[in-house]
């Protein structure tokens, strides 16, 4: 299965030409035995390689990478407590540090190797290939790396692979916890998609039809799949692969994650940074997908609401500089979070535009299939779907909810609601 991206390249009926940086894509059985003709017909005249692996990926694929590309660096990494922070690129360089020449880069692994590895492919100015080991994120071809620095979620300028050889040998054997994870990540992309869609409504913000139907086609098919994926069939992991590369894509082509990030993601990247917890060590998927079932709910109970009519709407919504003071009680981080907030993201929102916009807003909250619909889908895979299962108090809930839309400059309907007078109401528990 290729992608051919040269088809995401043509110019768009959104009236921009999209930017596609990475060269292409291979999702198929024994894929990595290309390894070696990929490397001579397009990368031939790099020569000091060096993968970047843990001890667990190393077994899964990078011991086969060094039988067929015998005179690699391999740079094994202690998968223990290994996340995308400062402490894993610090491991990793301490490692990177031992050769001279290193021109290009190998990923061998989940989210977490290669980010570490754009990370430092985009600071050594150096290009990488990918090769996915789990199909448990969206982000193999993102141009940033996610990274947790510091404490803070934070979002780093990065580089995207230059090509991507996905063997579904070898990601289909990965643990299913793994690929729920995946399928949370891109599930995650209906409540994102209900975000953006909205935010355009609301403001005019830019918004790429062709991308927008390319990620609900990406979705629909993932839901017609679960079952496969749930029976280890190697065509639906490939499908499923298939459509965590083109949310990646449709990253590429926006120039940032709106197309793949909301609210979902702003729940996850609140308990990553345990602003309000204590950490909890689980995937990103899981989080996401968590994120998901609480931000549905919330929705579907508005889209309820709006119906119904009788609502209030306020004029005006002030940035909640208290509110984030009192829950956010790392200095370090309270100062992170009110300056991402600098601007306030709604300061040129008012409540008229709000109840002009309703049937338009409605229309694509009607699009959200609702909470026990999602909860459904995740349980097929064995993927989480409660605070509980990720350790976390579930009387966390209510400010989790409240205080997520703060952790990123985006304008998501979690955010909005906070404009109506059932907003207590429907965030309550």
């Amino acid at each position: 299965m290729n992608i051919d991206v040269q088809e995401f390249r043509k110019p768009c009926a959104c009236g921009r030409t999209h930017e596609i940086v990475v060269d292409d894509m291979i999702i198929e059985k024994g894929a990595i035995q290309r390894l070696p003709h990929i490397m001579k017909t397009y990368y031939s005249e790099y020569k000091t390689i060096a993968m970047l692996c843990d001890d667990n990926t190393y077994a899964a694929v990078g011991k086969l990478v060094e039988e067929l590309l015998p005179n690699i660096i391999t740079i094994r990494l202690n998968p223990e407590n290994l996340h995308a922070d400062e402490h894993g690129v610090e491991a990793a360089q301490k490692q990177l540090d031992k050769y001279a020449g290193i021109d290009f880069l190998i990923a061998a692994g989940s989210g977490t190797i290669h980010d570490i590895t754009r990370y430092h492919a985009y600071e050594k100015k150096l290009p990488f290939l990918s090769i996915p080991t789990a199909a448990s994120v969206d982000g193999y071809v993102s141009t940033v790396a996610a990274m947790t620095w510091h404490g803070f979620k934070k979002s780093f300028t990065a580089v995207s692979p230059c090509f991507v050889l996905a063997d579904s040998e070898i990601f289909s054997k990965a643990p299913l916890r793994l690929t729920a994870s995946g399928v949370a990540d891109l599930l995650g992309k209906f409540t994102a998609l209900c975000d953006w869609r909205i935010a355009h409504a609301l403001t005019g913000e830019y918004i790429c039809d062709t991308v927008v139907d390319m990620e609900y086609k990406v979705l629909k098919e993932l839901c017609e799949n679960l079952d496969g994926i749930r029976n280890h069939d190697l065509s639906a992991y490939e499908n499923l692969m298939y459509g965590l590369l083109l949310s990646g894509i449709a990253m590429q082509m926006i120039g940032n994650s709106r197309p793949a990030s909301g609210a979902e993601h702003h729940m996850s990247h609140l308990w990553e940074m345990s602003a309000i917890n204590e950490p909890i060590d689980y995937y990103h998927g899981e989080k996401v997908g968590v994120g998901l079932c609480m931000a549905t709910a919330v929705y579907k109970k508005a889209e309820q609401k709006l119906r119904a009519g009788g609502y209030q709407v306020k004029d005006h919504m002030e940035l909640e500089t208290e509110f984030i003071k009192a829950n956010i009680t790392s200095p370090v981080l309270q100062e992170e979070i009110l300056k991402e907030n600098t601007p306030n993201l709604m300061a040129d929102i008012t409540g008229n535009m709000l109840k002009e916009k309703e049937a338009d807003i409605l229309t694509i909250l009607a699009d959200l299939p609702d909470a026990q619909t999602m909860i459904g889908w995740m349980k097929k895979v064995h993927g989480l779907t409660t605070m509980q299962e990720l350790t976390l108090d579930e009387a966390l809930k209510t400010t989790t909810q409240r205080l997520s839309p703060y952790i990123r400059q985006r304008l998501t309907f979690m955010r909005l609601l906070k404009f109506y007078d059932f907003y207590d109401e429907i965030t309550e528990g």
